[in-house]
């Protein structure tokens, strides 16, 4: 890593540790479509306003706490060097330690594909090994669709993808995703949903 300027520092894309297991393809896709789309010019400039933010851990490794589809969408278009903008240094601290304060500030999402709690140490060690979640990608785009409002709880899209886990099968998911965001959209408005962050729908008067 060398440092850049007053607080950023540029790394290397592929030695970023993610601090979730799962990602929604489906998002890391259209990232690459958009990037895909952009000039020389408007690439470097997106890559110098979206740095990674980091935390510092036991020996030296950075790991990162948001973008993780976009990180994963530019290693997989080739990218190699971003910028990361680094919270706190953390690395003097044992690993068990570490990810028990990383647990605690939110940090760290360790949900399989599932939505089951898994150990710390089931965390892909790189970004390119970040497993797939059908329901986080739905969660996605019934957001980007004004389904729910973005929200600055930590992996709030997370809390989303559960909510639609027991309500929307994954073969429409997978099948049929019109459909399926249609329902999402609908979902997401009701009362059901009303304790999830970015919730957008009317409380009912009683």
């Amino acid at each position: 890593m060398t440092r850049a300027r007053a607080q950023l520092i540029q790394g290397k894309l592929n030695d970023l540790h993610p601090t979730q297991i799962t990602v929604g393809k489906a998002e890391v896709a259209l990232k690459r479509k958009s990037w895909e789309g952009l000039g020389k010019k408007e690439r470097s400039a997106m890559l110098e306003s979206h740095w990674f933010p980091t935390i510092l851990g036991p020996n030296e490794q950075h790991y990162i706490v948001d973008h993780h589809h976009f990180g994963l969408a530019l290693l997989e278009e080739g990218v190699k060097n971003v910028w990361l903008m680094v919270l706190k240094d953390l690395s003097w601290l044992e690993q068990r330690v570490f990810w028990n304060v990383m647990n605690h500030h939110q940090w760290v999402h360790p949900y399989d594909a599932d939505g089951v709690s898994r150990d710390f140490d089931v965390i892909p060690p790189h970004i390119e090994k970040l497993q797939d979640d059908p329901y986080r990608s739905l969660a996605g785009e019934v957001r980007c669709a004004g389904g729910y409002a973005k929200d600055a709880t930590p992996f709030s899209e997370f809390l989303w993808a559960d909510f639609f886990r027991t309500r929307i099968s994954v073969d429409r998911i997978e099948n049929e995703f019109h459909k399926a965001l249609a329902k999402g959209i609908k979902l997401a408005r009701t009362q059901e949903a009303r304790y999830l962050p970015g919730w957008s729908g009317v409380f009912e008067s009683k």
